[in-house]
């Protein structure tokens, strides 16, 4: 782990995660017992709207958990009913955090590559529909970011089981004062729930 995201994942640690949120996640961390009690790969697909913020970072964060806890052959993607672009405050967000971050092209939907350790491969990371050809097409969960994705998806084709799993959404904060405290605030609660649902799983 990159060292400035271990001292990052040390603050996780501290925060707390409510009995209520407890319960919304406790399916996710039953569907990957379960993956893991049977030997089979385990592909989370993070829905949101535009794949442009909140279905990102849960992307990146639940990558990194899954490092960090030594849970193998988890894949994590992210999409959007409709593809827009990551927002660039997330890829800076997740810079002063201490992910490494490159960016691999400068095209209206850009891609960046975000590195959680040296020797491990980046996540690739651009806005795309949840069915894009880079992500799964059969055998993952799709988890439901934002109420709009929930409730604009009542199908998620290919996919075994659905999460309803939301976060208030960053860019009400877009071009005010709050904006980096609020990007910053909004990626530590993602972390710590995934760190929270990774710590629960038996290897």
């Amino acid at each position: 782990m990159l060292d400035k995201l271990s001292k990052t994942i040390d603050d996780v640690m501290k925060i707390s995660v409510s009995e209520e949120r407890k319960e919304i996640l406790k399916p996710l961390i039953n569907y990957i017992q379960e993956k893991i009690n049977l030997k089979e790969d385990i592909r989370l697909n993070f829905i949101c709207t535009h794949n442009s913020r909140r279905s990102h970072l849960s992307q990146i964060w639940a990558q990194t958990m899954a490092f960090h806890f030594g849970i193998k052959n988890v894949y994590c993607y992210s999409g959007g009913t409709e593809a827009t672009a990551m927002f660039p405050k997330v890829a800076d967000t997740l810079f002063k955090q201490g992910f490494y971050i490159q960016k691999l092209s400068d095209a209206n939907n850009p891609v960046y590559a975000v590195q959680y350790d040296e020797n491990e491969h980046p996540v690739i990371c651009f806005s795309k529909t949840y069915f894009d050809d880079f992500n799964p097409k059969s055998s993952f969960a799709a988890i439901l970011t934002c109420n709009n994705a929930d409730e604009g998806c009542p199908l998620v084709l290919g996919a075994e089981v659905r999460f309803p799993i939301k976060y208030n959404d960053p860019k009400a904060f877009d071009g005010t004062d709050l904006m980096d405290e609020k990007y910053a605030e909004r990626s530590l609660e993602i972390a710590s729930e995934l760190f929270y649902v990774f710590s629960e799983i038996k290897k």
